[in-house]
């Protein structure tokens, strides 16, 4: 995964579950991800070592994945989003018993049916 996918990735995660970082996981973050500040910047303004920085990094961003991994709010999300998409493609494209039948399975998928 290049790195640019890699920290899109990242950043839809901690759109989901920064929250549940500290406060200082959620500013080193923040300030490196968004802000766009290096390691050495980071570290001058919390007074702490660059390793410091990028451990911290490293840890908050397996977090995030780990958050992920177990609750999976970001793909199922991306599914509703999807089926959503799909609905309404189906009204677009027929207005007939078909559709409506296309739309009723498309919201009983999201139901979990």
């Amino acid at each position: 995964m290049d790195e640019l996918t890699k920290n899109e990735e990242l950043g839809d995660l901690y759109a989901y579950y920064g929250t549940l970082l500290t406060q200082g996981q959620q500013s080193y973050f923040e300030d490196y991800y968004y802000n766009d500040l290096s390691l050495g910047e980071i570290a001058v303004n919390h007074h702490v070592s660059r390793q410091a920085v990028y451990d911290n990094l490293k840890r908050s961003s397996k977090i995030l994945q780990n958050y992920e991994d177990k609750l999976h709010m970001r793909r199922d999300n991306d599914h509703i989003e999807n089926v959503l998409a799909d609905v309404l493609l189906s009204i677009d494209n027929d207005d007939s018993q078909t559709a409506k039948n296309e739309i009723t399975n498309l919201l009983n998928q999201l139901r979990g049916e």
